[in-house]
């Protein structure tokens, strides 16, 4: 028996716009394989067979899901269920995701292809996909309750649709949200064009943006943390388990990325300017592009940038949010800069052995340290590159632009061989020089405010109003003796602060 769509409609039931249920063994054994991925590595770019010739992505940490083509039509088969994550060596999280991961397989399709996407359910609860991004039927948006009927556990469903355009996508539940995407349940959804010549790039690499709250020691997510969390990935992946991002100098580089977490990030590569060249609503338009090195992502957007990789190098990549490049962190450890703790230190010292005293000088020697944590969990602080201690964590990564890559080698090149000279470097001159430096005059009191003492004095070379500073002979401005007048204005009426 060949799977029709006459058949799946009469096992579901259902209109020809709505998603269908498969049911029976003879229905079944017509599905696709669904294939399973368990390493955290990853995998080499899926490149098409057959069809429009197009250039892979390359899945930070993750993989494609293959196809088949039954008539004129591509199927898939996704599964729902939980998995076992490696957010990096030393820590696993117990998350709901794809195939075997979290977050699932990316989906590749060309626009203009006739989709057919199995979805099995092997959660504890029903689940539905929307296809954040596409155009398509109604019935086939994935909204549970409003679009389809849920996913009950154990059961199938079908959804289809003909591509309508390129771009960049994802897919994630629109059942128990909350809990089913703070659970890890996201994927990628790229779209090629249907001329292959059109935005084509030698690299495209694709990752999202999600976060979680896991307790130092424990496994599931916190699934009703709302903003404090104390891990921020990419694709389910903390530095230093993030995947490098290798490409070959001179190439033309797209990285394309999605946010499902509860905040935006600005996200920062180092050494390049880029240009956004697709969000989840298309293309944009050439006129339409500036030039940045930072773009702001918010909640459940998408972008692509795009640059030509002309400086070799190992270009740090990474969220401009400070806090969201760290790992396991706890958001109630007290500031001790500045604060001499010798006295505190030896009485903590005769009740437990081998007390050090840390923070009073910074926290950088949290990531020189190799310290013992608890079990499953990630040092706040952490990687280490050719130079010491990277200092980082969440989500950071490395662009390693190198010359002579062949074509589809996405290898570890190792750390950049620096050419001589170019490498910032100990100051070995006179210290007499540094002890000294020159400096600016500073500006003092009365050098030009006109408030207070300062305006009395004013046509006496005192620096008051437009010119007094140029009527001063010395490099510097003598402070002003006695006291300051203030005068402070207090708001009247109910006009808020707009009479200050």
């Amino acid at each position: 028996m060949t799977i029709t769509r006459r058949n799946l409609l009469a096992a579901g039931g259902l209109a020809l716009t709505g998603v269908t249920t498969v049911s029976g063994r003879a229905a079944f054994a017509n599905v696709p394989e669904a294939p399973i991925q368990t390493s955290p590595l990853m995998q080499p770019p899926l490149k098409p067979t057959s069809g429009v010739d197009y250039n892979p992505v390359v899945t930070l940490n993750g993989w494609t899901l293959p196809w088949r083509m039954n008539g004129d039509w591509k199927e898939f088969h996704l599964v729902a269920e939980p998995v076992v994550r490696e957010i990096a060596p030393g820590m696993k999280a117990h998350l709901w995701g794809y195939n075997g991961q979290s977050p699932g397989p990316t989906i590749e399709v060309v626009e203009g292809d006739k989709v057919r996407i199995f979805v099995t359910n092997k959660l504890p609860e029903h689940t539905t996909i929307h296809w954040h991004g596409q155009i398509l039927p109604c019935g086939m948006d994935g909204v549970g309750g409003l679009t389809q009927p849920q996913i009950k556990p154990g059961k199938t469903m079908v959804y289809e649709w003909v591509i309508h355009k390129s771009g960049t996508f994802m897919y994630h539940p629109h059942a128990d949200e909350m809990v089913q995407m703070a659970m890890g349940m996201m994927g990628f959804f790229v779209v090629h064009p249907k001329d292959p010549k059109l935005h084509r790039v030698d690299r495209d690499f694709v990752f999202l943006l999600n976060a979680y709250d896991i307790e130092p020691g424990a496994y599931v997510p916190k699934v009703n943390t709302m903003l404090e969390f104390n891990l921020w990935t990419w694709n389910s992946r903390a530095f230093p388990g993030i995947d490098h991002l290798v490409v070959a100098k001179n190439d033309r580089v797209r990285i394309r990325f999605g946010n499902l977490t509860m905040t935006n990030h600005p996200i920062h590569m180092h050494g390049y300017d880029f240009e956004v060249t697709c969000t989840d609503g298309g293309w944009t338009r050439p006129e339409s592009r500036w030039p940045e090195v930072t773009i702001d992502c918010a909640v459940g957007q998408m972008r692509a940038f795009e640059f030509k990789a002309t400086y070799e190098g190992d270009w740090a990549f990474h969220c401009h949010k400070s806090h969201h490049t760290m790992n396991a962190m706890g958001h109630d450890v007290k500031t001790y800069i500045g604060v001499d703790k010798d006295e505190v230190k030896k009485k903590i010292d005769k009740v437990v052995k081998g007390y050090m005293a840390m923070g009073q000088a910074g926290m950088a020697d949290m990531g020189e340290m190799e310290m013992a944590l608890p079990d499953n969990t990630l040092p706040m602080m952490t990687g280490f590159g050719q130079f010491g201690p990277i200092e980082m964590g969440g989500m950071f990564s490395v662009v390693k632009v190198r010359e002579g890559l062949a074509s589809g080698d996405y290898k570890d090149p190792g750390w950049f061989k620096h050419p001589a000279g170019t490498v910032a470097f100990d100051y070995t001159g006179q210290n007499s020089a540094l002890a000294n430096p020159p400096r600016a005059p500073a500006a003092t009191q009365g050098s030009g405010s006109g408030v207070g003492p300062a305006s009395s004095k004013a046509g006496k070379g005192s620096g008051s109003g437009s010119g007094g500073a140029s009527t001063q002979k010395s490099g510097a401005l003598k402070p002003l003796s006695g006291d300051i007048e203030v005068r402070v204005v207090k708001p009247r009426g109910k006009g808020g602060h707009g009479n200050h």
